[in-house]
Protein backbone atom coordinates (compact mmCIF):
# COMPACT_ATOMS: atom_id res chain seq x y z
CA UNK A 1 0.00 0.00 0.00
CA UNK A 2 1.17 3.56 -0.36
CA UNK A 3 0.57 6.12 2.04
CA UNK A 4 0.57 9.76 1.57
CA UNK A 5 0.71 13.49 3.32
CA UNK A 6 2.04 16.26 4.28
CA UNK A 7 4.55 16.64 7.96
CA UNK A 8 6.26 19.70 10.04
CA UNK A 9 9.25 19.45 12.43
CA UNK A 10 9.56 21.71 15.98
CA UNK A 11 11.51 21.63 18.32
CA UNK A 12 14.88 21.41 16.84
CA UNK A 13 17.94 20.45 19.47
CA UNK A 14 21.29 20.83 18.29
CA UNK A 15 24.04 19.70 20.85
CA UNK A 16 27.30 21.01 21.30
CA UNK A 17 29.36 19.03 18.60
CA UNK A 18 30.82 15.92 20.75
CA UNK A 19 33.79 15.59 18.21
CA UNK A 20 35.38 18.53 16.04
CA UNK A 21 38.95 18.45 14.37
CA UNK A 22 40.06 18.83 10.65
CA UNK A 23 37.01 20.36 9.51
CA UNK A 24 34.41 17.82 10.37
CA UNK A 25 32.12 18.01 13.27
CA UNK A 26 30.15 15.08 15.06
CA UNK A 27 27.19 15.92 16.97
CA UNK A 28 23.93 15.30 17.92
CA UNK A 29 20.09 16.29 17.42
CA UNK A 30 17.06 15.72 18.17
CA UNK A 31 13.65 16.61 16.67
CA UNK A 32 10.07 15.80 16.39
CA UNK A 33 7.18 15.61 13.65
CA UNK A 34 3.83 15.73 13.25
CA UNK A 35 2.52 13.74 10.07
CA UNK A 36 -0.49 14.63 8.76
CA UNK A 37 -2.86 12.42 5.91
CA UNK A 38 -2.93 8.48 5.39
CA UNK A 39 -0.06 8.52 8.22
CA UNK A 40 -1.94 11.03 11.43
CA UNK A 41 1.17 10.46 14.16
CA UNK A 42 3.64 12.02 15.98
CA UNK A 43 7.60 11.29 16.15
CA UNK A 44 10.81 11.69 18.22
CA UNK A 45 13.91 11.90 15.77
CA UNK A 46 17.17 11.12 17.63
CA UNK A 47 19.84 12.37 14.41
CA UNK A 48 23.96 12.08 14.44
CA UNK A 49 25.25 14.42 12.09
CA UNK A 50 28.59 14.98 10.46
CA UNK A 51 29.39 18.39 8.66
CA UNK A 52 32.12 19.39 6.43
CA UNK A 53 34.22 22.61 5.81
CA UNK A 54 31.77 22.16 2.26
CA UNK A 55 28.35 23.38 3.00
CA UNK A 56 26.86 21.00 0.52
CA UNK A 57 28.44 17.73 1.56
CA UNK A 58 27.30 16.32 4.69
CA UNK A 59 25.27 13.14 5.91
CA UNK A 60 22.97 11.74 9.06
CA UNK A 61 21.96 8.66 10.25
CA UNK A 62 18.68 8.62 12.34
CA UNK A 63 15.83 6.75 14.20
CA UNK A 64 12.73 7.79 14.51
CA UNK A 65 9.94 6.43 16.51
CA UNK A 66 6.47 7.27 14.54
CA UNK A 67 3.28 6.94 16.96
CA UNK A 68 0.04 7.14 15.70
CA UNK A 69 -2.45 5.55 13.16
CA UNK A 70 -2.03 4.36 9.49
CA UNK A 71 -4.53 4.33 7.20
CA UNK A 72 -6.78 3.72 10.57
CA UNK A 73 -4.62 0.96 12.19
CA UNK A 74 -3.57 2.34 15.25
CA UNK A 75 0.25 1.75 16.78
CA UNK A 76 3.63 3.11 16.45
CA UNK A 77 6.70 2.09 14.59
CA UNK A 78 10.45 2.75 14.02
CA UNK A 79 12.66 4.22 11.23
CA UNK A 80 15.94 4.42 10.00
CA UNK A 81 17.39 7.13 8.44
CA UNK A 82 20.85 6.90 6.04
CA UNK A 83 21.24 10.72 4.11
CA UNK A 84 24.29 11.74 2.20
CA UNK A 85 24.72 15.48 0.46
CA UNK A 86 28.10 14.91 -1.84
CA UNK A 87 28.41 18.01 -2.86
CA UNK A 88 24.56 19.03 -3.15
CA UNK A 89 23.60 15.20 -4.69
CA UNK A 90 21.78 13.89 -2.27
CA UNK A 91 20.60 10.40 -1.48
CA UNK A 92 18.31 9.68 1.23
CA UNK A 93 16.80 6.05 2.34
CA UNK A 94 13.99 5.71 5.40
CA UNK A 95 13.38 2.13 6.21
CA UNK A 96 10.85 0.58 8.75
CA UNK A 97 12.69 -1.08 11.17
CA UNK A 98 12.10 -5.10 10.83
CA UNK A 99 9.98 -5.97 13.52
CA UNK A 100 9.26 -2.65 15.47
CA UNK A 101 5.52 -2.03 14.83
CA UNK A 102 3.33 -2.12 17.69
CA UNK A 103 -0.38 -2.65 17.99
CA UNK A 104 -2.68 -2.86 14.71
CA UNK A 105 1.13 -2.15 12.96
CA UNK A 106 2.86 -5.41 14.15
CA UNK A 107 4.27 -6.62 11.24
CA UNK A 108 5.07 -3.36 9.31
CA UNK A 109 7.80 -3.22 6.80
CA UNK A 110 8.12 -0.75 4.25
CA UNK A 111 10.54 2.34 3.12
CA UNK A 112 9.61 6.26 2.93
CA UNK A 113 10.31 8.91 0.71
CA UNK A 114 10.61 12.52 1.78
CA UNK A 115 9.92 15.40 -0.42
CA UNK A 116 10.86 19.38 0.17
CA UNK A 117 8.72 21.67 -2.26
CA UNK A 118 10.39 24.65 -2.79
CA UNK A 119 8.53 26.82 -0.14
CA UNK A 120 10.34 24.41 1.63
CA UNK A 121 7.30 22.58 2.73
CA UNK A 122 7.46 18.91 3.24
CA UNK A 123 5.56 15.89 2.17
CA UNK A 124 5.89 12.09 2.79
CA UNK A 125 5.04 9.06 0.55
CA UNK A 126 5.58 5.95 2.31
CA UNK A 127 5.27 2.73 0.41
CA UNK A 128 4.96 -0.50 3.23
CA UNK A 129 2.94 -3.60 3.36
CA UNK A 130 1.72 -5.76 6.69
Amino acid sequence: MTAKGTFETADWNAQAPYDERDGVSLGHVTMTKTFHGDLTATSVVTLTVASTEVAESRSYVAMERIEGTLHGRAGSFVVQHDAVSDRGEQSLRIRVVPDSGTGELRGLRGEMEILIAPDGSHSYVFDYRI
